[in-house]
């Protein structure tokens, strides 16, 4: 299963952190050939520290995510299709505050946003760490905040193209899709790899009708292409889950055919910030919890769940503290293969 949870995985960092360069804010933004078009802007000052990097490093899909960007002057670049249409967001630190603008239809609702997206509503002192790796991974990151995007169908398309390939394989269906489906991101023109700017996912409406031939070009098999489909079919009732509490949003979201508990754990992590929701049926994360807690490299479901129980309420952040943490058993059988279904 793909995810942030390979540790063979060499192209997203473990527990989701994303390095941030330390520049400084650059309120116009990256160099635009007519100046940069008109922006909404907002400061903001948190009540704790925060770690850009580790707070939305989740939300990004891969080194290369259309939809994601820094750049050096320790900024974040987002593009999201919000319920008022695509928009892009810039967040960067400025002292003890952070400075954001945003662009599009949806500046204003990014920019409402704000505070949630870097984990305003989350409470870290309601953790307490069990473990003496847990705590030295809470001491060492004080900034790690659990981000509520609101959004449920921008991490819900990903999340089920993660299953069951390879991470490399799921970005790579990501990148293709949205570059040929999305939109160009309003605002300054972000350079990612070849100079390829940001671009906005598509909208429901476009993924519920992309024809077999290019899902299967991108890579994707029937199975998550259905799931996809039905999920955008009924994206308005799932973005409802995003208001729910987190038994009810689950419940949402697997009655759909092909979304279970693990990719709906993975969803409402980052649309709905839920500290407890732990991802059960990872090929990789009950091993990484065993080995890092009780030396158990080949731990299952249950005994993960036995050694997180500590920490009820909480085991999702306790979940990311010890990814972090990068303690990691060895490997000890090759990788998995690379696919591409896109070739034959």
């Amino acid at each position: 299963m793909a995810g942030r949870f390979d540790p063979l995985n060499r192209t997203t960092v473990r527990g989701g952190r994303t390095p941030v360069p330390a520049g400084g804010a650059n309120p116009a933004g990256p160099a635009h050939p007519t100046g940069p078009p008109a922006a909404t802007a907002r400061r903001w000052t948190p009540t704790g520290p925060i770690d850009l990097g580790i707070t939305l490093g989740p939300l990004r899909r891969g080194p290369a995510d259309p939809t994601f960007r820094t750049t050096p002057d320790g900024s974040v670049w987002r593009a999201s299709q919000t319920p008022q249409g695509p928009a892009t967001l810039r967040v960067a630190r400025s002292g003890a505050e952070i400075d954001a603008e945003a662009w599009g239809p949806g500046a204003d609702w990014l920019l409402e946003q704000l505070p949630a997206l870097l984990g305003s509503g989350d409470d870290p002192a309601a953790f307490v760490p069990r473990h003496r790796l847990v705590h030295a991974s809470h001491r060492r990151r004080p900034g790690l905040r659990l981000t509520r995007t609101g959004l449920v169908l921008e991490s819900l398309i990903p999340v089920i193209l993660e299953q069951k390939v390879t991470s490399d394989e799921a970005y790579r269906s990501w990148r293709r899709l949205v570059r040929q489906y999305g939109e160009p991101a309003p605002g300054p023109h972000v350079p990612g790899p070849y100079g390829v700017g940001l671009y906005v996912m598509p909208t429901a409406r476009t993924w519920a009708l992309i024809p077999s031939w290019d899902w299967h070009k991108a890579g994707v098999d029937s199975k998550r292409s259905d799931t996809i489909v039905r999920a955008a079919r009924v994206a308005h009732r799932l973005e409802e889950a995003a208001a729910m509490e987190p038994a009810a949003a689950a419940a949402r979201l697997e009655a759909v055919p092909g979304i279970g508990p693990w990719t709906s754990a993975e969803t409402l992590q980052r649309s709905n910030g839920d500290p407890d929701a732990v991802t059960t049926g990872d090929l990789h994360l009950p091993g990484i919890i065993g080995f890092a807690l009780a030396g158990n490299r080949d731990a299952d479901d249950a005994a993960m769940l036995e050694l997180l129980a500590p920490y009820a309420g909480q085991r999702h952040r306790a979940a990311r503290l010890i990814l972090l943490a990068g303690r990691t058993p060895p490997r000890r059988v090759p990788r998995m293969p690379r696919s591409d279904i896109g070739r034959l």
